[in-house]
């Protein structure tokens, strides 16, 4: 039986379908969230898609980390869920309490679409512990992705390991080039580029994006 991951969708959510083909294509079972259900249908792991919940009204995130099935994903991840945010995601996660930081308008004001690569400097995630390589290239498309800290956040985030990803070209003014981090226990991984752009050759910059999903499936199967 193939390990089951959920893919929530909010209101302005533009890339749970993506996920969702990403996730079958590493070999799992995708099961469709809706934000309004506290039911996660007992899924073993959960990824948080990108797009703009609820309109980026109030504050990127801020709305969809109430939502019922973020209640559901606080308490899943408190019990070791491996969850994943991705883009607006990650912002949620920040704004549900899962991920430290915040993600506030890129350097310059642009919104940014392009090809990036990404330094991975953590693989002893559930999502990165099976990339074979230390440099991965995504796309990403932000407005709001520049990651800040204070500078003791910033120190503990370095001297724990949980930087999980590493912009090669800070094009965003993101402190220390941060792209993607971890919780305290490695379980909870945010980025602000989009890994489940990058699963197929025809349509994306590479397949790197794919390790991501592959990975989370040898932590719950082993």
């Amino acid at each position: 039986m193939s390990a089951r991951i959920g893919v929530i969708t909010f209101p302005g959510t533009l890339d749970d379908v993506d996920a969702a083909r990403a996730v079958r294509l590493a070999g799992a079972e995708a099961v469709e969230l809706w934000h309004a259900d506290e039911d996660l249908k007992n899924v073993d792991a959960v990824v948080v898609p990108g797009g703009f919940s609820y309109g980026d009204y109030l504050r990127a995130g801020a709305i969809a980390s109430i939502a019922p099935a973020m209640k559901a994903v606080v308490e899943a991840a408190g019990r070791g869920t491996p969850v994943l945010g991705i883009c607006n995601g990650f912002q949620i996660l920040q704004e549900a309490g899962l991920l430290p930081g915040a993600l506030t308008r890129n350097e310059g004001l642009h919104f940014v679409c392009r090809d990036i690569y990404l330094e991975v400097e953590n693989k002893n995630t559930p999502w990165t512990q099976g990339i074979k390589t230390d440099r991965i290239l995504v796309p990403t498309k932000h407005g709001e992705g520049r990651f800040q800290a204070d500078d003791e956040t910033l120190k503990q985030l370095e001297d724990s390991g949980r930087v999980v990803f590493r912009y090669a070209e800070n094009h965003n003014g993101s402190r220390n080039s941060i792209a993607g981090v971890c919780s305290e226990n490695g379980r909870v991984v945010g980025l602000m580029p989009h890994p489940e752009h990058a699963v197929e050759e025809l349509t994306g910059p590479s397949t790197d994006g794919l390790g991501l999903f592959t990975s989370v499936l040898h932590t719950l199967v082993s």
